[in-house]
């Protein structure tokens, strides 16, 4: 039996999407290994702290805890749950706004690390396009 959400009392669907299966895969291998670089960066060896860049430290201790999130919503997603679709969307929407504050100070001449320029777009894309597809009716 999978596990469940512990305020989950409702019975899961009998069959979800194709697609929810692979990206909830998808989903948590991002997520451990967002936690993994998230936490080499704030509490590594120094060569992890320096390989990090200009990496600005609010976007590095956002995307940790994020990463928890990411498992959560992974779980979700691979339960087809109907809280997947909230979760993912909470993912992008706040991806979205630390992007914002990102760019604003890239904007305003502070230091910054390109990677990021690259990854927080991609990452409130992929979550978003995940809030979308689950909130479509699924095919029988």
């Amino acid at each position: 039996m999978p596990a469940s959400f512990p305020w989950d009392d409702q019975a899961m669907p009998a069959l979800s999407p194709r697609w929810t299966r692979p990206a909830a895969i998808a989903a948590g291998a991002f997520g451990a290994l967002t936690i993994l670089s998230g936490s080499l960066v704030l509490f590594g060896p120094e060569a992890a702290q320096r390989a990090a860049g200009d990496a600005l430290p609010f976007v590095v201790i956002f995307n940790t805890v994020a990463g928890v999130v990411y498992l959560i919503g992974a779980l979700a997603l691979w339960q087809n749950h109907p809280a997947a679709r909230g979760i993912a969307l909470a993912i992008g929407l706040a991806t979205l706004a630390v992007f914002a504050l990102f760019a604003g100070l890239a904007l305003a001449g502070t230091r910054v690390e390109l990677r990021t320029a690259l990854a927080l777009p991609f990452r409130s894309v992929f979550w978003l396009v995940i809030a979308w597809a689950a909130g479509r009716p699924a095919r029988p």
